[in-house]
């Protein structure tokens, strides 16, 4: 990733002395950096919008003229958020209360980014990978395969605000058009040798689904897809878990029972932090102690250390997964289909489980018990995303972005 830094500087202030304090300045913050390369362009700002993201480094105070005319010279500055970067040297700070001022006068966006040289990098890194992730994002198709099912009714979907806000387009494909394709019995051979042996009858059919379904992500160019799982289980007597499974190891996000505000939940996270989701529910939850227990059926296969195959949980039939993830940090994430809400929590895993009466894939996770509120008051449907490592606060700032 790449950041452009351009200037603002007072003609009285000596010029030599505050390229000298520049150079210094920025080296102090590219040494925080691995991630994102800074170059500096000094007051030159043709090439403002090329890079992942912009900043204006406001060297001195009296540049509030001096911005203006900027701005009004090169329009595209106004056409996004406006990034004010400062040390705080020769009222440097002042000046960018006064130009951030203007700039909320005026119905537009813009941040002060002051503080050390950690705390810059840190918020360096996080809006260039925000802008990167929209970026990937933009016209990406996502597919609903069949429709959401019966019992997602509090997970509506807006297609125009997903398009809105992030870019992408949603593509409806008839639950006839992956039947038609799951009944020519064929898949990729190279699926099979990246699974353990099955001794199921239902193996080859479940492969045959996933088969259909990378045939349908070809022609329909999805980036993600969500499908209406539970219908397999009376037109082909199979389940689509293994398939959800392999592909969201490859990278396409791939959500259960047509809940698209999980995979938009997936395909966010998944540019964010490059980690893959697990969309699973809460079976179980202590108020007392914060402890959450998670399960689903499927697992994308990339996250465990280990797995083996049983049946899916509510069927008894097809074949599901029970897999072990990796105890320590992990991250709970949901936004709705509307896009206006999200929940975004720290958590640790501490525990996987496998009881019989529960959807195959169990994990226990530690959640501050406040997280008990949201659940048991005003939770954004049952499915929730669950993610490796601690992404709380790139997660919170991305969601944040989407209303600016």
């Amino acid at each position: 990733m790449k950041a452009n830094i351009f200037t603002l500087t007072s003609p009285i202030h000596n010029k030599t002395k505050l390229e000298e304090q520049t150079k210094l300045f920025v080296g102090q913050i590219q040494e925080q950096l691995n991630e994102v390369e800074l170059e500096v362009l000094g007051d030159d700002f043709s090439k403002y919008g090329t890079a992942d993201l912009d900043l204006i480094y406001v060297r001195t105070g009296g540049t509030e003229g001096i911005f203006l005319k900027t701005i009004n010279e090169y329009s595209n500055i106004k056409s996004k958020k406006i990034y004010l970067l400062t040390n705080g040297k020769s009222n440097s700070l002042a000046a960018s209360m006064e130009i951030l001022s203007y700039l909320r006068q005026n119905g537009l966006q813009g941040e002060i980014i002051h503080g050390s040289e950690r705390y810059i990098a840190d918020r360096i890194v996080t809006l260039a990978a925000i802008t990167c992730a929209k970026r990937n994002l933009m016209d990406k198709n996502i597919g609903i395969i069949g429709q959401p099912s019966d019992w997602l009714i509090s997970s509506e979907v807006n297609p125009d605000a997903i398009k809105d806000k992030l870019g992408m387009n949603v593509i409806n494909i008839p639950m006839d058009e992956l039947l038609s394709e799951i009944h020519k019995h064929d898949y990729p051979i190279s699926a099979r040798k990246r699974l353990k042996a099955c001794p199921s009858d239902y193996f080859v059919g479940a492969l045959e689904i996933y088969g259909a379904l990378t045939r349908l992500k070809k022609k329909y160019e999805l980036s993600g897809l969500t499908i209406r799982c539970f219908d397999l289980l009376t037109t082909v007597h199979n389940t689509g878990c293994l398939a959800l499974a392999l592909l969201n190891q490859e990278g396409i996000p791939s959500s259960c029972e047509g809940d698209v505000p999980a995979l938009l939940s997936m395909m966010i996270a998944q540019q964010l932090t490059s980690q893959t989701g697990f969309q699973a529910n809460p079976a179980k939850i202590n108020p007392e102690t914060g402890e959450l227990l998670f399960a689903h059926c499927t697992v994308p296969l990339n996250m465990i250390n280990n797995y083996q195959y049983d049946t899916h949980f509510e069927s008894g039939i097809g074949v599901a997964l029970h897999g072990v993830l990796p105890t320590g940090e992990a991250t709970l994430f949901k936004v709705s289909g509307k896009l206006d809400r999200a929940f975004v929590e720290s958590v640790s895993l501490t525990a996987n489980q496998y009881e019989q009466d529960l959807c195959r894939t169990q994990v226990i996770l530690k959640a501050p018990t406040s997280s008990a509120k949201y659940f048991l008051n005003n939770p954004i449907g049952n499915h929730h995303v669950i993610l490796n490592g601690n992404y709380k606060n790139l997660l919170e700032c991305f969601f944040e972005s989407l209303s600016e």
